[in-house]
């Protein structure tokens, strides 16, 4: 922690640097964080809401909720994975805290959430969606999604960096791991002999965190947010642990 604290410029140089390059040769920029999720959204609802007919009440805000959650865990985790291999030249050259990069590609993953929240609002007002206080339960939420976020980058950055197979591994665990976290459908279509991979999915019960204060308007339930704050707090300490463990042998395998 004093580190990140002593590095606290790197790190935010890191964040819009990553935010710079992942727009460079688009026209509309940053817009293209809050534009994303909307078509996502509108695509669901077409495909999901009007062609199979999911009894859900107003779908997009359920939907746009859920992507929103996917959006961040999905390209925070990746980020972070690479971020070693990415940052290769400076680590070998430099001698800088290796934690400074996958805690850079989490908070530049925060940035770009921040501004897709924008749309969510706009698509809450505009479905006259009630607006209700838990919302400001929503960034406990998002600070719960991004500790676990952070503690799976950790861990899987230097395996990433050790085992070029490990990203193209967590590539397929993560398109599984999407389907079998209710993003854009409700967990009562899942058949009962299939419900326990839902029920015991970590994801799904961080995803229930962030989207309760925006869809159902409510703080989560006492008994809930324990079991979140106790799989987020593995999730870190395991990440720690393993990343302090490894980074001495990492600028070995770069």
């Amino acid at each position: 922690m004093i580190q990140l604290l002593r590095y606290r410029d790197l790190v935010w140089y890191m964040v819009v640097r990553d935010l710079k390059v992942r727009y460079r040769r688009s026209t509309i920029g940053f817009l293209w964080t809050m534009l994303q999720p909307l078509l996502t959204m509108a695509v669901l609802a077409v495909v999901f809401s009007a062609i199979f007919r999911f009894e859900i009440r107003n779908f997009p805000v359920y939907a746009l909720s859920g992507i929103l959650f996917w959006n961040f865990f999905s390209q925070s985790i990746v980020t972070a994975m690479n971020s070693l291999r990415a940052n290769s030249g400076l680590l070998v050259r430099l001698p800088i805290p290796k934690v400074v990069f996958p805690v850079a590609a989490v908070a530049s993953g925060l940035l770009n959430l921040a501004f897709a929240l924008v749309p969510l609002l706009a698509i809450l007002l505009a479905t006259g969606h009630a607006l209700r206080p838990a919302l400001l339960f929503l960034p406990v939420s998002i600070a719960l999604v991004a500790a676990f976020t952070l503690g799976a980058g950790l861990l899987l950055s230097p395996l990433a960096a050790f085992f070029s197979d490990v990203v193209e591994l967590v590539g397929v665990l993560m398109m599984l791991a999407f389907y079998l976290t209710p993003v854009f459908y409700p967990k009562d279509i899942i058949p009962a002999d299939y419900l326990w991979l839902v029920r015991f999915n970590p994801l799904r019960s961080l995803l229930e965190v962030f989207r309760d204060p925006i869809y159902f308007g409510k703080i989560p339930p006492v008994s809930h947010l324990a079991v979140t704050l106790g799989i987020t707090a593995l999730a870190l300490l395991i990440g720690v642990i393993a990343f302090r463990k490894s980074s001495d042998r990492i600028a070995f395998y770069l």
